[in-house]
């Protein structure tokens, strides 16, 4: 039977379960990426184990989010990170060294292999074929201990792809185009394969913008083959030897299909303040822009920030226009400085920062109030950048250059009467900094690791009782993302490190008390709508709310990670039997799951929930093996139990 290359790669890993979508499998995860915003609690849930070392075929931790060394707490998590990678035979690449997706693709990713990471937006390494799956931070501390991850078996989305894409028109429209067809819901559950003509047309990094950004449809993968275009990119990586074939089978089958004609696609652009939220830049050409930033986490390549020098060269930006450059890597800033484009943004009016997050997760860079800011980021969310009621667009790098020049929102098409397209080309071989991410050796794994006084354990997690008497004290609407159930910046990632500090900032852009109500109630509830915990992987927005006492959550639809680290920290995920029901609910109802944790072992799937006076019946749609982490307590205090079992 012809496969498609999902399956391929699903089948190569499976561990337990059936290819059967909605049935629960476990695969085994070759490459583990870890970030300093999630994968300093990772690293602390690791230790937590009670392991001499990872596990896994090949462990990264990168320091990439928080970089902001504005006092001795950022600093000193790095150093534990460091010591910690150290200690337990980790790679470790510092601060400034680059975004993880992209140092991963340049000095790691291989096609055909699984990688589990502590960054939502992990599918990126669909650049280089590689399975890419975000997950929370437990789930990937289980994975370096060699447990295989345990997620729903996905649909595969077919997308065949044929044409070329036009002049001005780049990989970014391909994924904002997916975006306006299926929005930030459509795929959830989903693999959406690239397949066809047009995808040898896509450059490696071209191909990583669109599985990147892909985590914005909901989907829980994106994936490219591997072809001549991957191995050229390896082979100038000075890889090649990492290089295989890797295709769909002819004729294979797809659980569902579309196809975009690269040819007809135009310049996109998601407005504020959803990545779902596309429209033609031609639709709101003429709104003046105050910033413009083109890198971090997506469209930081070579290529990428290459063909926006290239549009600003011997032009400056408009004198209200902040203009700001953030390379994915360390790599990127010398191959661009290389080939002259360092001289061209400074020349231009830009500013030049080192390689990192930065604007994305909203570690500086915020727009000034009422400010329009154009960015070629995956997430636009409410108060993402850091400012209140923020005007954040996402559009192409083209797009960028061209706002920078005018100063308004510009289809770049418009510039073709001022210059010819520069169409940029990756290089044959790029130059590679030597010693830019430290090895794991034996010598290292002498090493004490050194903890700040911030960092602490992680709080112990009560198993679930008998019966659940709680009060709802906070209900939300639709698409309520993980920014806003715990937010990012410089004030709260610093503190990371330290549950009881950072739960003070749970849902802090709604209700700046709700820590305080919560500590004052002692057990609770909170009510969402639909897709409830879109976006970041960050478990945070699980195991902080947990802190404060939060026990259940009720929503009329999860999104997947969240889902996944609300079981992994004993929270209940109970979506209504019949939506409606969502309207009984409000502040300071109070509700009563009875006998509920016998419900739940013996594998009720309907748990009634009584609310004044009625009962509403709720789903509980999770697997045996989450059943027995929401018995008792979180999956650490099963995982811990088992291992040490074992040992």
């Amino acid at each position: 039977m012809a496969r498609n290359l999902t399956h391929k790669i699903l089948e190569a890993h499976l561990v337990e379960g059936r290819l059967v979508p909605g049935e629960e499998i476990a695969l085994k995860i070759d490459h583990v990426l870890l970030q300093d915003a999630t994968g300093t609690m990772a690293m602390l849930e690791f230790e937590a184990l009670g392991l001499d070392a990872v596990k896994a075929e090949l462990a990264v931790q990168y320091v990439d989010h928080n970089i902001l060394q504005t006092d001795h707490k950022n600093a000193d998590d790095h150093r534990y990170l460091q010591t910690a990678c150290a200690r337990y035979g980790i790679y470790f690449s510092p601060a400034g060294n680059g975004v993880s997706h992209q140092v991963h693709m340049e000095r790691f990713g291989m096609p055909g292999k699984t990688i589990l990471g502590a960054d939502s937006h992990t599918p990126g390494a669909a650049g280089l074929s590689m399975l890419g799956i975000g997950a929370g931070g437990l789930d990937v501390a289980m994975a370096m201990a060699g447990l295989p991850y345990y997620l729903p078996c996905p649909r595969v989305l077919g997308v065949r792809l044929t044409g070329e894409l036009p002049d001005w028109v780049s990989a970014k429209d391909v994924i904002l185009e997916m975006l306006r067809r299926y929005g930030v819901k459509g795929c959830v559950g989903k693999v959406v394969e690239y397949y066809g003509p047009g995808v040898r047309t896509l450059s490696a990094t071209d191909r990583e913008t669109i599985g990147n950004m892909g985590t914005e449809l909901g989907a829980t993968s994106s994936i490219f083959p591997s072809d001549d275009n991957t191995r050229r990119y390896l082979k100038a990586q000075g890889r090649e030897d990492a290089w295989v074939e890797l295709s769909a089978d002819e004729g294979a089958q797809y659980d569902e299909a579309d196809t975009i004609d690269l040819s007809t696609l135009e310049p996109l652009v998601a407005c504020p303040s959803s990545p779902g939220n596309v429209v033609p830049v031609r639709d709101v050409a003429g709104i003046r822009v105050d910033q413009v930033i083109v890198g971090s986490s997506v469209n930081s390549s070579f290529r990428d920030l290459m063909v926006v020098a290239r549009i600003v060269d011997t032009r400056h930006c408009k004198p209200w226009v902040s203009f700001h450059v953030n390379p994915g890597s360390r790599q990127v800033l010398q191959n661009v400085a290389s080939h002259g484009g360092v001289l061209s943004f400074l020349m231009a009016g830009a500013r030049i920062h080192e390689p990192g997050c930065l604007g994305c997760i909203g570690m500086g860079q915020a727009p000034g109030t009422g400010e329009v800011s154009l960015r070629t980021m995956p997430r636009n969310f409410p108060g993402r950048s850091g400012t209140r009621d923020d005007k954040v667009y996402l559009c192409s790098p083209e797009t960028i250059a061209a706002a920078a020049l005018k100063g308004v929102i510009t289809d770049p098409r418009d510039l073709a009467s001022e210059m010819d397209y520069p169409r940029v080309m990756d290089p044959e071989k790029y130059l590679v900094p030597e010693g830019s991410v430290i090895a794991p050796s034996e010598e290292l794994k002498k090493t004490e690791v050194v903890r700040g006084p911030h960092i602490m354990p992680l709080p112990e997690m009560d198993p679930l009782p008998d019966t659940l008497e709680a009060e709802v004290v906070l209900v939300v609407g639709d698409n309520l993302s993980t920014d806003t159930i715990m937010p990012a910046g410089n004030r709260v990632l610093p503190l990371r490190s330290n549950v009881a500090a950072i739960s003070e900032f749970v849902f802090s852009q709604i209700d700046p008390n709700f820590h305080l109500e919560c500590r004052k109630k002692g057990t609770v509830v909170i009510v969402g709508g639909e897709n409830y915990g879109q976006g970041s992987s960050r478990e945070h927005a699980a195991l902080a709310p947990r802190y404060l006492g939060v026990r259940a959550k009720f929503a009329k639809s999860f999104a997947r990670i969240h889902m996944a680290n609300l079981c992994n920290f004993g929270i209940l995920p109970l979506t209504f039997e019949n939506p409606a029901d969502y309207g009984l609910f409000h502040k300071g109802t109070g509700v009563v799951l009875p006998e509920v944790r016998e419900r739940i072992e013996r594998g009720d799937v309907k748990i009634p929930v009584r609310v004044d006076g009625k009962t509403v019946m709720t789903l509980l749609n999770v697997s045996a093996r989450q059943r027995r982490q929401l018995i008792a307590g979180g999956a650490l205090n099963v995982v811990r139990k088992a291992l040490h079992r074992q040992v």
